[in-house]
């Protein structure tokens, strides 16, 4: 979190949306926003999002697959992701994490399943 400077900005019920820096920190090597960096921060929204709906502190969660389809590229100023469920069960969620630019254009599509036991 510290290291992709990831900041969560607003929650509801059903969702949770975090902000990330595009920087040269993220960049591949011909200066646009790094697919990696993009999953990282869906994965990180999404994981993060399951303790807002559990509200169980002590459950442990892990992500065990993440999809992203990169759409369009990003060269600097802020990314904005949103996770909302697509499934929830006791154990296995599936979450649909939409990222966009500051514009608001969609630039991936990420869909992460996730792992939830109180007792990892």
């Amino acid at each position: 979190m510290e290291t992709l400077e990831i900041e969560y900005i607003d929650f509801g019920e059903d969702f949770l949306t975090a902000k990330m820096p595009v920087t040269p920190r993220v960049h591949q090597p011909d200066g646009v926003l790094h697919g990696g960096a993009t999953a990282a921060l869906a994965e990180s929204v999404g994981s993060a999002a399951v303790f807002i709906l559990n509200k169980n502190p002590e459950a442990k969660v892990r992500g065990i697959e993440i999809t992203a389809n990169h759409l369009k590229s990003v060269k600097s100023g802020f990314i904005y992701a949103t996770a909302k469920p697509i499934h929830l069960g006791k154990t296995i969620q599936l979450w649909e994490i939409n990222i966009v630019n500051e514009d608001q254009e969609k630039i991936a599509v990420c869909k992460l399943t996730t792992y939830t036991r109180s007792n990892l």
